[in-house]
């Protein structure tokens, strides 16, 4: 007759008690699950931002004789596409749409004035000017209101993204963007607004000092 030995249930030892609730608690911080007996418990874990940039240099001072006439704000929504030529957009591709928000300065450069450009009659009651046109700055897109709407990509771009520095950049789209926006504003009318505000300018200036009449032309 044979008899069973029943073994009694192994203990877990008490190291590995420690373990497995450090480990439960861990789970349970990093969950979010917030407990009423810590209070604070949501900044155990919280992050700082520390601003460890260094001075900024001066690189250059140049003195400027431009007189910002007029300023336009222009927006512009890219849709960019790059396929590859024997692989499907699911495989190889990006598509991205972006709305671009931007700046345009239109100025007349006073310091291309000379004294052949100025005259003045003898009792210094009417003054002739001509200037140069105005010209268009180059654009500034708006970084706080320029923003990517939507970005496909394909899984061998996805892939590449994981193994290269920068994998959100949107450089190219805004690129893009920027010639957009300068295309825009040299059919916006923005130059000829900026040589009425110029006249205006020193229309006022001239006749606060003294002079009656003041005519001012613009040459290439």
């Amino acid at each position: 007759m044979t008899t069973s030995v029943t073994r009694p249930p192994r203990r877990m030892p008490g190291w590995a008690k420690l373990l497995t609730a450090f480990v439960l608690v861990l789970a349970v911080l990093f969950a979010g699950i917030r407990l009423a007996v810590l209070p604070g418990i949501k900044d155990l874990f919280g992050t700082e931002t520390h601003d460890r940039s260094g001075p900024a240099l001066l690189k250059s001072i140049q003195d400027m004789s431009h007189y910002e006439a007029a300023s336009g704000t222009f927006q512009v929504v890219v849709d960019l596409e790059k396929n590859a030529k024997y692989l499907p957009d699911a495989i190889r591709g990006t598509r991205t749409l972006y709305v671009g928000a931007g700046t345009v300065d239109a100025y007349v450069d006073l310091g291309r004035v000379g004294e052949r450009d100025v005259k003045v009659d003898g009792d210094r009651t009417s003054a002739t000017l001509r200037l140069p046109h105005a010209q268009l700055g180059r654009p500034a897109l708006d970084p706080d209101h320029s923003y990517a709407v939507s970005k496909q990509r394909g899984l061998l771009d996805r892939l590449g993204d994981l193994f290269s520095d920068n994998p959100n950049s949107e450089q190219a789209v805004q690129k893009l963007a920027v010639r957009h926006i300068g295309d825009a504003a040299k059919d916006s009318g923005l130059t000829a607004r900026a040589e009425t505000n110029t006249t205006a300018m020193l229309q006022g200036l001239l006749r606060s000092l003294g002079f009656k009449e003041v005519h001012v032309s613009y040459t290439a």
